[in-house]
């Protein structure tokens, strides 16, 4: 019997994605981590606790822990944009 292709091969990891149809969700959790991650690097090279930031933003600090935790996507751009510019950064978005 001869062995059956593995239609995968060749083919994209983003296409894999896509054919699961999970490929929006994935993005959108990559996203959210690398901004997360963008924010904490931002701070430590600021030296701002997380008290200090969520001072300066004017929100609580269980805000920006949520804020700050790469596993919520539920952040609003307005939010996103007022921790960058606390730590001397911008959000650039844009359609590709």
């Amino acid at each position: 019997m001869a062995k059956k292709a593995n239609p995968h091969i060749g083919s994209s990891f983003d296409d894999f994605l896509k054919e699961e149809g999970i490929y929006e969700e994935v993005q959108n959790t990559a996203i959210k981590r690398v901004l997360s991650w963008q924010l904490q690097e931002a701070m430590k090279a600021r030296k701002l606790t997380k008290m200090e930031m969520a001072r300066r933003m004017d929100t609580s600090r269980a805000q920006l822990d949520r804020l700050l935790d790469p596993d919520n996507d539920s952040v609003t751009l307005a939010t996103l944009s007022r921790a960058a510019a606390i730590v001397g950064r911008k959000v650039r978005l844009e359609l590709v």
